[in-house]
């Protein structure tokens, strides 16, 4: 939900109400900005949980 505000927050040009619809809107359908950083963010946690066994 952090991600949704924050990314309908940066759409210039339209209302928060707006935005944030439409932000919504686009979680739902899978694609959008939020869902863009949720799957970056699972990228890096499955890359990292490869070294997890390293002792730095």
């Amino acid at each position: 939900m952090r991600w949704i505000v924050k990314f309908a927050d940066a759409r210039k040009g339209q209302p928060m109400k707006q935005a944030l619809a439409a932000e919504i809107l686009d979680a739902y359908q899978g694609q959008g900005n939020a869902i863009r950083k949720r799957d970056d963010v699972h990228k890096m946690a499955q890359a990292n949980k490869a070294f997890a066994h390293f002792r730095w």
